[in-house]
């Protein structure tokens, strides 16, 4: 496991950067997470090409609030988009 060598989890610690792995044996763990950057990857970031990090930054964040939660459809939610289910949650919540 070359992302669990004592090399490059030093390296990691040194920069400060968090390690997020799986527990052994259980390749579900970060199974969300995978999904949501294959998505991600595949409806923004290979469609275009940045200039800048700037530019890339403004892109993926209006891609995630405007596109991702607001307009596309997810099946965990019932094939409704993040920001109509919450609505719809709170308002069922609501006295």
């Amino acid at each position: 496991m070359q992302y669990a060598s004592l090399d490059y989890t030093a390296l990691l610690k040194e920069h400060q950067v968090r390690i997020s792995m799986s527990r052994r044996g259980n390749a579900y763990d970060n199974a969300q997470a995978e999904s949501f950057i294959k998505t991600l990857k595949y409806e923004e970031v290979y469609l275009r090409e940045y200039e800048t990090m700037a530019e890339a930054r403004i892109c993926i964040s209006h891609f995630l609030e405007t596109v991702y939660n607001q307009k596309r459809l997810h099946s965990a939610l019932g094939y409704m988009p993040p920001v109509e289910f919450e609505q719809l949650n709170t308002q069922s919540v609501s006295p």
